[in-house]
């Protein structure tokens, strides 16, 4: 087979992902030097359109990259003016009191927001400094210089087949070349999954963890509209089954984002994280806020959970990790939007400096610097703990141990040093035999949904033609080993119903991918108990295509 011949772009930095980060990156890059060359590859239909996010966010990020956002129009319409934290049981709850929260914990001077909206006002202010930005650009390789450093990717590739042969109307797409390759692609991207194994990048950290993050946006009775509100919840209906908890948010226009996080490292693989958070709506307090309204979107993404001591090597030859690419997220805060944006003005600083040095293709080391000891390393170093005590010891040990462990290090130490998270998510997963299938209620088709329902309002869509971009080490595995051991938890994890087995009389039991309901969430990717699936990216364009999530 011959090899394809691509046309290729040079560039001073290419940069991956149009999230905060690579959007950060784009725009300090040419605050500081307007003559660089910068382009930036999204892989969703248009900016924002892969983007979801809680979000509260704290500006102090964007403080740094345009200190005079508000006067530009930054879509942070929404101030919090108001905190609450609820330990829910199945029929009530319980106010926890904010003054018992470690200050850290405050959202005073933060805002809800849309951070699909804020990334589409950011691509906007680097557009006007002259950052190109190309959206659907998937970026499937990583282009490779004579020393093994990472020289550029390629993008745009169009057209292949089922088979992964190229189709009539295949386009091979370019080669994008720069000094220095910035992978911002967010969690467990394909890319950075690739540089991280390449060049040992963990060697000496601790393993990632991450939680399976849903959301919903629910338009609702004026009435109970309370603008500026943030509620943040734990316990019911999760129990001892898993980690995680709920987040309520009135923005404005009367809606509200209804959200639930699931800690992926449970034990029991008969968990169902969708049906969980389908559940949850239906406690008293969160039916009666809803009631009367309707859902208008949904989507669902996964979240870095390890903090400090799981956040890999940052640099490598040719490029650095910037944002959630790397795991930057403040988990008892639910915040990491912020350090992505930090993350990218610092990776950009250290880009420029080398350049004006004549450097190029090196490793970016005042970056990893500038991370792990200034602000995004302060903020992560505080909450440390929290994550592994909640895994090991449950919730009580997190809310209580882990509160005084965030009140400590408030004051620069800690008790307990640096704990370990132990196993990887997927290592976590148990035998069956050993757990209790778990009876789930039926949608209802007011408050709750079946999966399939939902996902039709992520307004998701992928090419039918084109290779699967959900790919199987051993295709056995899945009925063989997952199935047999694990009752088959990727029919349960997927918050988008892309995997099912199909059991007809007299056939084998056969394992179907349905990649076209994929949310690229990346769950499977992160859970599957053998690590048998990995997920690379479709065609560009192609997945959800969430409006302001």
């Amino acid at each position: 087979m011959a090899e394809t011949t691509r046309e290729t772009m040079e560039y001073d930095v290419v940069i991956v992902g149009a999230g905060p980060a690579g959007l950060s990156a784009a725009i300090r890059l040419k605050q500081l030097d307007a003559d660089l060359e910068v382009v930036v590859l999204e892989k969703g239909s248009e900016v924002g359109a892969h983007i979801l996010s809680g979000a509260v966010l704290d500006p102090s990020g964007l403080d740094a990259l345009i200190p005079d956002w508000k006067e530009k129009g930054a879509p942070l319409n929404v101030p919090v003016e108001k905190d609450n934290f609820y330990m829910m049981g199945e029929a009530g709850q319980i106010r926890l009191p904010n003054m018992a929260m470690p200050p850290l914990m405050n959202n005073h001077g933060n805002y809800i927001v849309s951070m699909g909206n804020v990334c589409r006002w950011m691509a906007e202010q680097a557009e006007e400094l002259g950052v190109e930005i190309f959206p659907g650009m998937a970026c499937s390789e990583l282009v490779f210089g004579e020393n093994g450093e990472v020289k550029g990717v390629v993008a745009g590739e169009f057209g292949k087949a089922a088979d992964g042969s190229e189709g009539p109307g295949y386009e091979p797409g370019m080669e994008l070349h720069g000094k220095y390759v910035f992978l911002s692609e967010g969690v467990r991207g394909s890319l950075s999954k690739q540089v991280i194994a390449k060049y040992n990048l963990t060697d000496g950290h601790d393993v990632q963890k991450y939680g399976l993050g849903m959301k919903e946006i629910w338009e609702i009775d004026p009435a109970k509209h309370k603008q500026g509100t943030v509620t943040h919840t734990m316990g019911w209906p999760l129990g001892g089954n898993a980690g995680g908890g709920s987040f309520i948010y009135h923005l404005e226009n009367n809606q509200v984002y209804i959200g639930f996080v699931v800690h992926l490292n449970y034990k029991n693989p008969h968990m169902f994280p969708y049906m969980e958070f389908q559940r949850f709506k239906h406690h008293p307090m969160v039916a009666d806020l809803l009631e009367g309204g309707k859902r208008v979107a949904y989507g669902a993404r996964a979240i870095t959970e390890g903090g400090y001591q799981s956040m890999p090597k940052l640099t490598f030859p040719g490029g650095a990790l910037l944002g959630c690419s790397a795991g930057m997220v403040n988990v008892p805060r639910i915040k990491g939007n912020h350090n992505a944006m930090l993350s990218g003005i610092a990776a950009a600083e250290a880009a420029v400096a080398a350049i004006k040095e004549d450097r190029q293709s090196d490793e970016l080391t005042d970056y990893e610097t500038a991370v792990r000891e200034g602000d995004i390393g302060a903020d992560l170093k505080k909450v440390r703990n929290v994550k592994p005590l909640w895994s090991r010891f449950g919730l009580l040990a997190s809310l209580t141990v882990g509160a005084m462990d965030m009140w400590t290090n408030t004051f620069g130490f800690s008790l307990l040093g640096t704990l370990k998270h132990g196993k990887s998510d997927a290592e976590a997963t148990e035998d069956a035999s050993k757990h209790k299938v778990i009876d789930y209620p039926k949608p209802d088709g007011k408050l709750s949904f079946d999966r399939l329902t939902n996902v039709s309002f992520s307004f998701t869509n992928h090419e039918e033609s084109q290779p699967a971009h959900l790919q199987l080490t051993d295709p056995s595995v899945p009925v063989d080993v997952n199935l047999a051991k694990y009752a088959g938890p990727s029919a349960r994890y997927c918050p988008a119903g892309v995997y099912e087995f199909i059991h007809e009389e007299g056939k084998d039991t056969q394992f179907v991918i349905n990649f076209q309901n994929c949310v690229h969430c990346k769950t499977c990717d992160i859970k599957d108990p053998s690590q048998n699936i990995t997920w690379t990216v479709p065609q560009g364009g192609d997945g959800p295509n969430y409006p302001n999530m």
